[in-house]
């Protein structure tokens, strides 16, 4: 089991170099994903920026009507004379107070919905891609790493949609606007209101800076918390066997202190950051209304400008907390964005060919010419492997564990390309065979025999889901599988568990076979698809092999010499190289043979 230590690396996914301090989001890699889910919406995201200028407008007019109705409404009502002029100003705010609440409305609607369309296209590309991508990469990038970038990391993102840009569009033509009107409304008072402008931008670039290492520390911290809970619950008989409760939760205890330590870092630069804001816009405000007393007594500035100065510097300095808020997740959204981009920039170890070769009626004659693989470099695992498989011939691989067996199996399913020479299908590379048509061509079985949630016959057609009811009873009573299925509560329809918990080993493999059966596949892998089945259901499995294999290409992957009894042909491997082939009664018959000897040892197993 792993460590803390390891687990935190397995989040450390990539420990980029901080120096440049860019932000994340402005990465290549980001801003081309970021780019390409916002392109289709530019229409509906011009309007957005249109609704927005209009609502900043509106907020920016009402101080300066504010202006207006002092400076020209009050002189003559004190004069005991009626003002027309404070009753049209007062319904031009109104009128530009009902704008603006318009304007917010439209907004928020608009940009909700293209948030949401952001986040399902988001969502889609990661599930398309995810199963794109080839047995490699899944071997190495863990179910939870994927689950962390499926929820936390969209959940990220969706705050930044949700809230984020908001108040950063806002908070940028408010102070934009604000240090205009100030400069415009009066030049010596508005130098002094906009004099704290350098240590605010100061204090931003330094919080900016911080944040940015914070936020992707809590990213990484929060994917290590997520990877270590989904790896215990998915190996929970493990943890219990082995009575790695204890320890499990010390691990786990230890990745959730240091999610706890990020987070508290995070929040320590917002509890410096935003009452530093807070007091430099205090002090601001204090030092203008007091210059701006005095320029008030020389008549330089009228009180309705005062007033309007005091009320846009409290315009001018709420922004600057929105954009603290902004910044705490848009470090998380960018952190959370990077990540996301990483994966989908990932190819896959095996892909489509740009012009693939037809198959349009696959016969099933296997060859592997000239063949090598090896996992690791200079570490081969197949050395030079020349074989030649005919169509409708059963053939089995024997051999010590490492030998190649599996390896054999997951080249003719193509989850891995050759490291050196071809397999070919019917003649053709499967490097130059479309996966649609490879897939429909090769089905391969192995001892886990994946049972997904849903009907007993859900799992049946999962390899042709458009097949009737009538072909899912016929794949069952083929194999004979209808015994148990008639069983069952409700038949057919009976709903079973994610991995089949409701079904036995045997049960489940016949399930198997018999979506294997109705996807009729002209080349059948079945790898080590016996192994794991006491003996009852081990002939049970026996008899439906002897239906699937008729009248279509095998090669059997086994341990278990039970299972090469129906083959027509046995091939011997030993450190990937084939040490024996022949038909299993001729390898039996010679003495001194590896089969022979395998054979020998099982016989008397059984005894």
């Amino acid at each position: 089991m792993s460590t803390a230590a390891d687990w935190r690396g397995v989040a450390a996914e990539s420990q980029d170099d901080f120096t440049d301090r860019v932000t994340l989001l402005l990465r290549d890699r980001s801003r081309r994903l970021l780019t390409s889910l916002l392109r289709p919406h530019r229409r509906i995201l011009a309007v957005v920026l249109a609704v927005v200028l209009v609502e900043n407008a509106a907020r920016l007019a009402i101080p300066y009507l504010v202006k207006e109705g002092i400076d020209r409404g009050i002189p003559p009502m004190q004069a005991g004379e009626g003002s027309s002029v404070l009753t049209t100003i007062t319904v031009v705010v109104l009128m530009t107070v009902a704008v603006q609440a318009v304007a917010r409305q439209a907004f928020l609607t608009m940009s909700g919905q293209v948030g949401q369309r952001v986040l399902l296209e988001l969502r889609r590309r990661l599930f398309r891609h995810f199963q794109r991508l080839s047995p490699a990469f899944h071997d190495r990038y863990t179910s939870g790493r994927m689950i962390s970038r499926m929820t936390s990391d969209i959940e990220a993102i969706d705050e930044m949609l949700d809230t984020g840009f908001d108040g950063l569009i806002n908070a940028a033509l408010t102070l934009v606007g604000t240090a205009v009107l100030l400069l415009v409304l009066d030049v010596p008072l508005g130098l002094v209101a906009l004099g704290s402008f350098p240590l605010l931008l100061w204090l931003s670039a330094w919080f900016r800076r911080e944040s940015a290492v914070a936020y992707r520390r809590t990213r990484e911290t929060v994917a290590a918390v997520i990877v270590h809970f989904v790896e215990t619950m998915t190996g929970i008989r493990a943890v219990q066997a082995f009575r790695r409760e204890t320890r499990n939760e010390e691990i786990f205890g230890q990745v959730n202190d240091d999610y706890r330590l990020a987070n508290m870092r995070a929040f320590r630069l917002i509890g410096l950051f935003m009452p530093g804001i807070k007091l430099i816009g205090n002090v601001t405000i204090a030092i203008t209304l007091i210059y701006g007393a005095y320029r008030t007594l020389d008549g330089a500035v009228t009180i309705g400008a005062l007033a309007a100065f005091l009320i846009y510097l409290r315009q001018f300095f709420e922004p600057m907390q929105d954009i603290s808020q902004f910044y705490n997740t848009f470090q998380s959204a960018g952190a959370a964005l990077e990540k996301l981009s990483g994966v989908l920039e990932e190819e896959p170890d095996v892909p489509e060919p740009s012009r693939p070769v037809p198959l349009t009626e696959p016969h099933g004659t296997v060859h592997f010419d000239d063949v090598r693989f090896e996992y690791v470099e200079h570490r081969p695992v197949l050395q030079a492997l020349d074989l030649d498989v005919p169509a409708g011939q059963t053939l089995a691989v024997v051999g010590a564990t490492g030998a190649g067996k599996t390896t054999i199996a997951k080249l003719m399913a193509r989850f891995y390309d050759p490291s050196g020479g071809r397999v070919l299908l019917d003649g053709i590379d499967l490097r130059d065979l479309s996966e649609t048509d490879l897939r429909a061509a090769v089905v391969m079985v192995t001892q886990e025999n994946f049972v997904f949630a849903g009907t007993v016959a859900d799992n049946i057609r999962f390899g042709r889901p458009a097949a009737s009811d009538a072909e899912v009873v016929a794949a069952a009573e083929a194999i004979g599988a209808d015994a148990f299925i008639a069983d069952l509560p409700e038949g057919y329809q009976t709903r079973i568990e994610s991995r089949g918990g409701r079904l036995s080993a045997g049960q489940r493999q016949l399930v198997a076979f018999a979506r294997a059966f109705l996807a009729d596949p002209a080349v059948l892998i079945l790898d080590e698809a016996t192994s794991s089945l006491d003996v009852p259901s081990e002939r049970l499995v026996q008899r439906a092999l002897r239906t699937i294999l008729a009248s279509r290409t095998a090669i059997i992957i086994a341990h278990r010499l039970s299972t090469v009894e129906i083959a027509d042909r046995v091939l011997v491997l030993e450190d990937g190289t084939v040490v024996e082939d022949g038909a299993p009664a001729a390898l039996i018959a010679s003495e001194g043979g590896r089969y022979a000897g395998l054979h020998a040892a099982w016989v008397e197993s059984l005894a």
